[in-house]
């Protein structure tokens, strides 16, 4: 599994029920269900990586997230899951919103635009960032958004909500291993995780 799959799957608590959202083959889900004994669903685009959840044994709905949640009732999930997918998403306010609603916790991560690497790219080369977590060049990219740890901080204070755990890794898109970067992250972090929560709740 990946490194920032692992990160997330250590917050999760064992017999919550979870909803991660661009599941892919369903690793994260499949960890989930095996060792914390999770109830789990997941929604996934592409058809033939929902089949191959399915075939795993994994509750998985092919169609569009943005969609798809609007169908579940507030509080139906104690965690809801959006893995490297927030800088595709058209409007990331009203989805996050929507997360929230349905989920008591969400758990987001996505790439850090400024990392050094990047930075190095467009000083000295003048161009568009490519590297194994912005793989894409600008005309073929299925990223939409540039996300900066520092700037999704900002986003989440504007929105009234809170960060519950937070976390920067640093690892390669698909990679197993990796490290927590706890020095200038906005620098030196290829990924930023959080999780979030609506505000403080009332005891």
């Amino acid at each position: 599994m990946r490194f920032d799959l692992s990160v997330i799957a250590s917050w999760i608590e064992p017999g919550s029920k979870v909803l991660d959202l661009g599941c892919g083959e369903g690793d994260l889900l499949h960890y989930l269900k095996q060792q914390k004994g999770v109830q789990g669903t997941g929604i996934e685009m592409v058809e033939a990586k929902a089949l191959r959840c399915i075939e795993k044994g994994l509750s998985v709905l092919q169609g569009d997230i943005t969609e798809e949640v609007q169908d579940y009732a507030e509080n139906t999930f104690d965690y809801v899951i959006l893995s490297q997918t927030l800088q595709q998403v058209y409007a990331p306010a009203q989805l996050l919103n929507s997360l929230l609603t349905i989920g008591r916790r969400v758990v987001v991560s996505f790439p850090n635009f400024t990392h050094w690497k990047n930075r190095w790219q467009l000083i000295w080369q003048g161009r568009a960032p490519l590297s194994k977590q912005l793989p894409f060049e600008w005309y073929n990219t299925p990223n939409i958004r540039v996300i900066a740890i520092i700037d999704f901080r900002r986003f989440v204070k504007k929105m009234g909500w809170r960060i519950v755990r937070e976390t920067a890794i640093n690892t390669d898109h698909h990679d197993r291993h990796g490290n927590v970067v706890r020095l200038l992250p906005n620098l030196r972090a290829t990924y930023g995780i959080f999780m979030l929560a609506k505000k403080k709740e009332k005891k």
